[in-house]
């Protein structure tokens, strides 16, 4: 038997009167809540945007070409040294 998550956080939005009736006709059609509609809808259309802005897609060269970069890696330059002694010093602290 699954659990349901206990919702402890609120979200408040303000709406015209138009979109408040389009969103009770569209839940009516869903058989859910507004509340419930408008959640749905809102979680779908933010992980579609956060995986967009969070992956990467390579077509099979540009693919092919990421792996033997990571095969042959650069020699850290001295920018890339003195970021690393930087860092060092700091995570020290």
């Amino acid at each position: 038997m699954g659990t349901t998550p206990v919702k402890q956080s609120r979200l408040h939005i303000r709406c015209d009167d138009r979109a408040r009736q389009l969103l009770d006709k569209a839940a009516t059609y869903a058989r859910v809540s507004v509340s419930e509609f408008v959640l749905s809808h809102a979680l779908a259309s933010a992980e579609h945007l956060v995986q967009a802005h969070e992956s990467i897609t390579l077509n099979p060269k540009d693919f092919q070409a990421f792996l033997s970069a990571l095969d042959r890696p650069a020699k850290p330059n001295a920018a890339l040294k003195r970021a690393f002694k930087r860092h060092s010093e700091n995570a020290r602290r």
